[in-house]
């Protein structure tokens, strides 16, 4: 019996790993590996897309007031300058922190941009979905919303986009009006939607002599929110020498009680006592600020005493995102 000569496959021109183009999940991957696109080039062009990007808002001006208008602060506003200025027909782009209806943004019948900051994201990395709903506003008709998707994972990202020297400056506002140029002739949907937002907005208001510090009012107590710009150990650390000190407060009747986790920076948290208002807070705050530089400088092993006010405050963080 004769013996079955071995089957040979013809060869397949194999293209570059950065030459593959993205073809449907299904289809045969462009590679020639024979195998679906899902389950060769695909997979890494999914993860690239899905993967968490830890600080999506590091290197770009004010990073710490990024993240607080993110998770912290209720309402407010930014102008974004962009890289070669603003295309023609479009007078301004600014940032939000909610836009009605929870539109990702809006092209004002002006032409003008806002960005929506406080929407879920289709990806892990929220600059380069934020850059996408942004480049979409920038061309939309005017008078129109715009929907969220998934970004291209090699999408451009806000860093690509805004103007590195441009400066970043909140204002923080007491509600949303700031949605309609002329609330009174709003639709009925955008009269609710404010109507429910404004309702809920608690009182924030922007420190002064720190950066990316918000007080903020509640029915029992105020607070201090303070997003730093320091690694978290280091800063951990900072905190515990301060508290075991009793150096960690801004006055009487205040408490530095844990912090937040948010987009990769550590957000410590102070109770205030209710009678306490942003003005009382701001000479304490920046006599705090000098307090945590020397803390900051020092790396001397933490004593007993400062290890375990570390385990406390380690004990009583929170992570937002």
């Amino acid at each position: 019996m004769a013996k079955k000569r071995p089957q040979t496959k013809a060869q397949r021109p194999q293209i570059a790993d950065g030459e593959v183009p993205v073809v449907g999940a299904r289809e045969p991957c462009p590679c020639g590996s024979g195998r679906r696109y899902k389950a060769c080039h695909g997979r890494a062009a999914a993860h690239a897309v899905t993967e968490l990007v830890q600080r999506p808002f590091e290197g770009l001006p004010g990073e710490g007031d990024w993240v607080a208008l993110r998770e912290l602060v209720p309402a407010a506003t930014a102008e974004l300058p962009l890289k070669g200025g603003l295309p023609e027909g479009v007078p301004s782009v600014t940032l939000a922190t909610v836009l009605p209806m929870a539109w990702p943004a809006l092209r004002r019948d002006d032409g003008s941009v806002l960005l929506g900051l406080q929407n879920d994201t289709a990806s892990g990395d929220i600059s380069r979905d934020l850059a996408d709903t942004l480049q979409r506003a920038l061309t939309a008709e005017p008078g129109t919303p715009v929907q969220g998707r998934r970004a291209p994972a090699d999408g451009p990202r806000l860093q690509d986009l805004l103007d590195p020297e441009g400066a970043f400056e909140p204002v923080v506002h007491e509600g949303f009006e700031f949605w309609v140029p002329d609330a009174e002739n709003a639709t009925p949907e955008v009269t609710a939607s404010l109507e429910r937002a404004n309702a809920a907005a608690i009182p924030t208001v922007k420190l002064q002599g720190v950066d990316a510090a918000y007080w903020c009012e509640t029915p029992e107590k105020n607070h201090l929110r303070w997003v730093m710009p320091y690694g978290e150990e280091q800063l951990l650390d900072a905190l515990a020498r301060l508290h075991a000190a009793g150096r960690s407060s801004l006055g009487e009747g205040t408490r530095l009680v844990g912090s937040f986790r948010a987009h990769g920076l550590t957000v410590p948290v102070w109770d205030l006592p209710s009678g306490v208002s942003a003005e009382d807070v701001e000479k304490p705050a920046a006599e705090f600020a000098e307090r945590l530089t020397a803390a900051l400088a020092s790396d001397a092993p933490l004593t007993a005493d400062e290890r375990r006010a570390r385990g406390g405050l380690t004990n009583r963080q929170v992570t937002l995102s």
